[in-house]
């Protein structure tokens, strides 16, 4: 699978110049690319972890107006394409784990009114990303008790079961 492919839809058509760190977080992101089509696997993930990483920073800081979504894409990215590079390795529960991580991350920010609406709203959009990730897991590897976990605590926080 090319962890590239969740990166493709994220991408930003504001005209003015991205916080250093979501640049960077995009560096990172095409440095994993890179080194994924070249068969640098340890690279590819030192990369993801790097851009992983970077993408959780975005949130600790309070996300440029108008830019919430591009930094909720970049950590949902992140967990996804790492959770794929698990998962080509054979690190089932490592990936498990990282989807899981990524689900509750935005289910977080969606209850905590501490959290503008704009970054609650992106969380919201973006978790419809994370579910159907948890749920293609489950497909292809099987039932997981974190993974039905997470997907219940989804559907208490959305309280109608829709996502």
């Amino acid at each position: 699978m090319d962890t590239g492919a969740h990166a493709s839809h994220h991408r930003s058509a504001s005209p003015h110049r991205d916080p250093v760190t979501l640049t960077r977080w995009q560096h990172a992101a095409r440095r994993a690319r890179s080194a994924q089509q070249l068969g640098q696997w340890r690279m590819a993930m030192a990369y993801q972890h790097q851009a992983l990483g970077l993408s959780l920073q975005l949130l600790d800081h309070t996300p440029p107006a108008g830019r919430e979504d591009d930094c909720i894409a970049a950590v949902v990215v992140s967990h996804l394409n790492v959770a794929d590079l698990q998962a080509q390795a054979g690190a089932l529960e490592d990936s498990t784990q990282v989807l899981c991580r990524a689900h509750a991350v935005l289910l977080g920010l969606m209850a905590d009114a501490r959290h503008g609406v704009a970054l609650q709203q992106a969380a919201w959009r973006h978790s419809r990303e994370t579910h159907a990730a948890l749920l293609r897991h489950v497909q292809a590897h099987g039932a997981h008790p974190s993974i039905t976990q997470a997907l219940a605590a989804a559907h208490a926080a959305d309280g109608s079961g829709r996502h």
